[in-house]
């Protein structure tokens, strides 16, 4: 299956003629929904769904429903992507879904009036036609789908409650009502890298009656069908859930596929609470081995003992914490005092930190330097600036000799009786407050980055990894 922008550097050097700016965050804890009812279709036999998806948390999650769930297009609790209207149309790819990192473009071509059976529902992933399928039902000729109906349909919800709700990120959302559309009307090969699938700008299609396009552009109003028709209604969505996470600059998020600790994910994958009973660390998506980096998190309490800082390796048990082994250091604050730990090893830093205070990350991979920050001031008289002189900084050990050979932003708790919550800013935020970008003018932070730092994302790997 061909790349789409997923979490590594050679996916980011794909030229790009179309930019996606913006993406919605459903975080399936609040319940959120987009829904409409539609007015009459054009045709319920023949339509196009065009979607790109990254997601977050794995289980069984609804990306569509119409009325009653007759119909439903989603995630199943096997990673399996599905497109059900009642029993007559059932499609399960035997493909999995699992890369939390990646962006994934799906479009669903529906022609019932097709002579042949198999023909009537094509699915294709990242430009290519999915063939292989645990279940095949095929429709009926001239069968009228559930979906373009004059009913209500529902994005990221079942039945407006948290059960299958959906949990990721969604972009460059087009309905076209009255054509069976090739996915080379929503995206192409890039002419470089031609195994990478990108985006092209869908505004010009017919939509036909019922065609909406949701392009997430607007914060203050996330349903605005940019096609011009009748907006979306929102529910459980605030501006905080415009994400600048999209298919053409794919941001660093946590990675849930990696828990040891129990650790509950949240926001897109950008907000942990972390085991009560271990203790340990969970690490981001991207790793780099070169570079300069900046991340913020925002300290939820609960705990003293929390730690945020970086890793070379990804955590294998519950009782090592960040900081313990020799390539992996933490900004710890605990029991009243605050240390940089590495190795094992506690040494006095900086001051304290505690419920919404703002810790910034600056990582120097070109001088091999670590810098705190809190609520923007560096600490131990810090100057991320500095290069190879390091002012203040930490020294760490160069990536190229750390057990994974890339360095992840990581966070966690060294406490074995509570739990502590982390919300991780690589520049696409959960939270309110944050106007901040980079020098080359992504991302959005509490705080300015230092000049030569980067937010975490592929438009910046590409230029600086």
């Amino acid at each position: 299956m061909p790349l789409i922008l997923p979490g590594n550097v050679a996916s980011a050097t794909a030229s790009t003629t179309y930019d996606v700016d913006n993406s919605c965050r459903f975080n399936d804890g609040d319940a959120p929904k987009l829904n409409r009812t539609l007015g009459t279709a054009t045709s319920r036999k023949k339509w196009t769904m065009s979607f790109w998806v990254k997601r977050g948390t794995l289980t069984n999650q609804m990306i569509m429903t119409t009325a009653s769930a007759n119909s439903q297009i989603k995630f199943d609790d096997n990673h399996r992507f599905q497109v059900n209207d009642v029993t007559t149309i059932v499609y399960v790819t035997n493909r999995v879904f699992r890369d939390v990192s990646a962006w994934y473009h799906i479009v669903i071509a529906v022609d019932t009036t097709d002579g042949t059976a198999g023909d009537r529902i094509k699915i294709y992933v990242n430009g290519v036609e999915e063939t292989s399928f645990a279940t095949e039902t095929d429709p009926s000729v001239n069968y009228d789908c559930d979906i373009n109906n004059a009913i209500d349909h529902k994005f990221a919800s079942y039945d407006g409650s948290t059960d299958y709700a959906f949990d990721g990120y969604l972009a460059e959302v087009v309905f076209i009502d009255g054509l069976a559309l090739a996915p080379t009307e929503f995206g192409e090969f890039d002419s470089d890298s031609p195994t990478i699938w990108k985006p092209k700008d869908p505004s010009g299609l017919t939509f036909g009656t019922n065609g909406f396009y949701l392009d997430f552009e607007a914060s203050d109003n996330l349903g605005n069908d940019a096609n011009g028709g009748t907006d979306w209604t929102e529910t459980n969505l605030a501006a905080t859930d415009q994400a600048s996470d999209s298919p053409t600059n794919n941001f660093a998020t946590m990675n849930p596929l990696v828990v040891i600790n129990g650790s509950t994910f949240s926001e897109g994958n950008c907000k942990i609470v972390t085991g009560s009973s271990p203790y340990s660390y969970d690490v981001s998506t991207i790793g780099v081995a070169n570079g300069k980096w900046y991340v913020e998190a925002k300290y939820g309490g609960s705990s003293d003992d929390a730690t945020f800082g970086i890793a070379g390796r990804t955590a294998t048990d519950t009782t090592h914490e960040l900081g313990q082994y020799d390539d992996t250091w933490s900004y710890y604050t605990g029991t009243g005092a605050s240390n940089v730990r590495n190795n094992n090893s506690n040494s006095s830093y900086g001051a304290t930190y505690t419920t919404n205070d703002i810790i910034g990350l600056a990582l120097d991979l070109t001088n091999n330097k670590l810098y705190f920050s809190k609520n923007g001031a560096w600490q131990n008289s810090g100057d991320p600036e500095s290069g190879a002189t390091g002012t203040g900084a930490v020294d760490i050990t160069a990536a190229s000799s750390v057990t994974d050979g890339v360095y992840y932003i990581a966070v966690g708790d060294f406490d074995g009786g509570a739990s502590v919550t982390w919300e991780i800013n690589f520049g696409n935020p959960s939270y309110t407050g944050t106007d901040q970008d980079d020098d080359n003018g992504y991302g959005s932070f509490e705080y300015d980055p230092p000049s030569g730092y980067y937010a975490l994302c592929t438009k910046n790997l590409a230029e600086y990894g």
